[in-house]
């Protein structure tokens, strides 16, 4: 999606080049690029409401469920890396049309599965899809608009609707499967990335391709996915049959083979995939730890409080999706507000507002009992804690892509990307596991019990998050008061 960059074809007198094609479907841009990040974000969750329906019909246990999401972001997180280093090479714009036409494709087949099995793997090869999308359409945005004040501005945009997408899933999953039933909540990608590649067509300009031999590192790629999907595995088989289990043993050994293995591989690649030199530069190291550490809480959060609202209070889809839309207004909320307080304040002290909410939110929304009252358990807790990470995600953001140079965008924004999504999966792994043991050591599956598991497993996400806190205290101090042609 970066092809705005000048355009290095033979061709190039044709056509504008440099700031001229930056601007000539500027609006255009930014309009992808929010709508991609919604669409591939959004589909984390999406089916988060759905869950109950798609147990239902397709027969699945508890472990098939957590699957049906961790599928998504696994190989999301896991081909991040190489989604980026191929859009580098082979050509931005042919990459996310590429991505495109996988992740609106495997949507349609979700949507028809008829086994379980049908339905994982197709979230697989979605995520497949988001991870060639995904670093594009950050370094399209970093690359487009170059001024620290637009660029803060477009950033603050993205970060709400990408922030928006990742906590209306349940909303719109709820209404889909409550109106219709939960395959539309796949299905309906499909007319959306139909007119997504009809615009891209349109708007983005080609860059050229450069040599590719030797600079895919496709090692790197499949032992990063399949360490981190060992690391999920070992701990969903630790919660089913033990930690000390054969095959909790044995996923977890060979999860920290593969991710060794990762590490040699991009010592020695003559192009790695994740160049590990990057993490010297210390903002973006910083910002990668965060999102790390953070990247689960907001999907488990939802995760959870839709259950609640299923499981325990007696709420229908449509209703439980409904209930889940204020939180989602308090993330957009916050994402929009937070390239305004980023003109006033130091980025680090935004950053340490925003996520103080966030911390504050987690232990009110800690408490959670089956008989507490909506508003005062869910409502204003979930929406103090989503605009908290509306705020923070601005900052951390800018931080992980400023300082690294236009060629290194695509990897650096790849890796942002990656470290979320790896903390997705890995701490909603870690924190559902939380829950269900819990669960069963408070009496089992009583209301009470339940509602006590998704509290305790809450907490652990505040403490998350707090660390993530200490981290902060080393991002820039960074203000936008002294940008070139800052607003006040």
């Amino acid at each position: 999606m970066t092809d705005h960059l000048v355009d290095l074809s033979p061709t190039a007198g044709r056509r504008p080049t440099g700031a001229a094609a930056r601007s000539a479907h500027r609006g255009a841009v930014l309009a992808i690029a929010c709508a991609v990040a919604l669409m591939t974000v959004l589909d984390v969750s999406v089916v988060t409401v759905a869950l109950p329906a798609i147990r239902d019909e397709l027969d699945l246990s508890a472990t098939g469920l957590q699957w049906v999401m961790n599928a998504y972001s696994l190989t999301f997180a896991g081909f991040l890396l190489l989604g980026g280093r191929a859009a580098d090479l082979l050509g931005r714009k042919r990459v996310f049309l590429f991505g495109l036409v996988v992740f609106t494709v495997s949507s349609l087949a979700g949507g028809l599965a008829q086994e379980g099995w049908q339905l994982i793997a197709m979230r697989a090869v979605q995520g497949l899809g988001s991870a060639i999308l995904a670093p594009v359409t950050l370094s399209l945005l970093t690359t487009t608009f170059t001024e620290p004040d637009e660029r803060a501005r477009a950033l603050g945009v993205w970060a709400g609707v990408a922030g928006l997408g990742g906590a209306l899933g349940g909303v719109v999953g709820g209404v889909l499967t409550g109106l219709l039933n939960w395959r539309w909540v796949l299905i309906v990608n499909v007319p959306i990335g139909a007119v997504l590649i009809a615009a891209s067509v349109w708007a983005l300009t080609g860059t050229a391709r450069r040599p590719v031999r030797g600079r895919l590192d496709l090692p790197g790629a499949l032992t990063v996915t399949l360490g981190t999907a060992g690391l999920v595995a070992g701990i969903i088989a630790g919660e089913e049959t033990g930690w000390t289990s054969v095959r909790t043993v044995g996923l977890l050994a060979a999860a920290v083979v593969c991710l060794l293995f990762f590490v040699w591989a991009e010592r020695r690649a003559v192009t790695p995939v994740l160049p590990l030199s990057m993490f010297r530069i210390r903002a973006l190291a910083l910002a990668d730890g965060i999102s790390l550490l953070t990247g689960g809480v907001l999907p488990a959060t939802f995760f959870f409080l839709s259950l609640h609202l299923q499981e325990v209070q007696g709420l229908e889809p449509l209703q439980a999706g409904l209930a889940l839309l204020p939180p989602a207004v308090g993330i957009t909320l916050g994402a929009q507000l937070a390239p305004r307080l980023m003109r006033r304040l130091a980025d680090r002290t935004v950053y340490m507002l925003g996520v103080g909410l966030t911390l504050g939110g987690l232990l009110w929304l800690s408490r959670l009992d089956a008989g507490g009252s909506y508003t005062g358990q869910i409502l204003l807790p979930s929406f103090i804690a989503m605009a908290g990470f509306g705020i923070s995600g601005l900052p951390v953001t800018v931080a992980a892509t400023s300082g690294v140079g236009e060629e290194r965008a695509g990897v650096a924004s790849a890796v942002l990307n990656a470290s979320r999504q790896v903390g997705g999966a890995v701490l909603l792994a870690v924190l559902v596991s939380v829950a269900s043991t819990v669960t069963a050591g408070a009496g089992g599956a009583s209301p009470d019990a339940v509602t006590h598991g998704f509290g305790v497993a809450l907490l652990v996400g505040a403490g998350m998050v707090a660390v993530a806190a200490v981290l902060g205290l080393g991002l820039p101090q960074q203000s936008r008061r002294a940008a070139p042609g800052g607003q006040p």
